[in-house]
């Protein structure tokens, strides 16, 4: 029950994000900027259409490798996940919601990075300082979410031992 609301928030990122990497590109120079140095000039550039499909690419596979395993618990795909992950089984629920969670936080990590792209390339309205927070945020999210799986793991392991 509680991985549809994990599947909602990967729908909602996932459209943040198509929004966000549009907004982002229609905003963007011929020649985006995505590295400046210490002193604040522009060390790394690639062309507009460049920046288009890596992020686009990027988007993609990631989204469809992480969200393999769901889709194979959800679905039951082999002996071993069926055992492993039956239907109605707690920790199922769990993993799933952790999985499409986790997919979330990628695609808002990745709706970050978009946008600290268009603040180094439009410094005249956003200025990349402004997101020092959320550079700190990403981590942290990374960190509680994989504390997270090895909780789940952790007591499926238990589950499975005292059965």
């Amino acid at each position: 029950m509680y991985y549809r609301f994990g599947k909602v928030f990967h729908f909602l990122t996932v459209l943040v994000f198509i929004f966000v990497f549009l907004y982002t590109y229609s905003a963007l120079p011929d020649q985006v900027a995505y590295e400046i140095d210490s002193q604040g000039a522009i060390s790394k550039i690639i062309s507009k259409n460049t920046f288009f499909y890596i992020g686009i690419i990027l988007f993609v596979v990631l989204n469809i490798i992480l969200i393999t395993p769901g889709k194979l618990i959800e679905n039951q795909s082999t002996k071993n996940i069926k055992r492993l992950f039956s239907i109605g089984d707690v920790f199922r629920d769990y993993m799933l919601t952790w999985i499409y969670s986790f997919v979330g936080i990628i695609n808002i990590s990745l709706c970050i990075m978009s946008i600290f792209v268009h603040s180094i390339n439009n410094q005249n309205e956003i200025s990349s300082g402004e997101f020092n927070f959320f550079f700190y945020l990403i981590p942290v999210f990374f960190v509680v979410w994989i504390v997270g799986l090895f909780w789940i793991l952790l007591k499926k392991f238990k589950s499975l031992q005292s059965n």
